[in-house]
Parts: structure tokens; C-alpha cells; sequence
């Protein structure tokens, strides 16, 4: 990671509905912010994380919505 240029790296897979996809990954930037990037089809559900984050980490890449993609709030 170069701090000088902003970059980030990869601290986590998101696993998708079938429990053994990669379908993107957890970024932490030189800022300390995180941030979600997908695989080239986009936003997927999500059913874990790998290595699991801490609680601060999941509620900033929003993990309760990434596991609601895709689901109807109709019912």
C-alpha cells in the first residue's frame, strides 16, 4: 500500500449465497476508510465475510444491505 498515493488493499473476501464464491472484497485505504469492490458482475448477495471484520468495519461497508441485494422488500 503506498500512502502517498491513496491506495488501498484488499483485507477481506465477501462470499456469496452458495458459501464458497468470491463476489467481491473488503478494501481498507490509506485514509483508514473501507470500501466494497465487486468482481466483474457487479453487486451480488453476500453470506460472510473472509476473515471476518469487527463490527465497526461491517457497519461501514453497510454488510446487513450487502446481504439484502437482490431480496424484495414487498414480501
Amino acid at each position: 500500500m503506498n500512502d502517498d498515493r491513496g491506495e488501498g488493499v484488499a483485507i477481506a473476501n465477501l462470499i456469496g449465497t452458495d458459501g464458497c464464491s468470491v463476489v467481491g472484497w473488503v478494501y481498507r485505504w490509506s485514509t483508514g476508510s473501507h470500501a466494497v469492490m465487486w468482481d466483474v458482475h457487479g453487486p451480488q448477495p453476500v453470506s460472510e465475510i473472509r476473515p471476518d471484520l469487527g463490527a465497526e468495519q461491517k457497519q461501514e461497508i453497510d454488510f446487513d444491505a450487502l446481504t439484502r441485494i437482490g431480496k424484495s422488500d414487498s414480501g
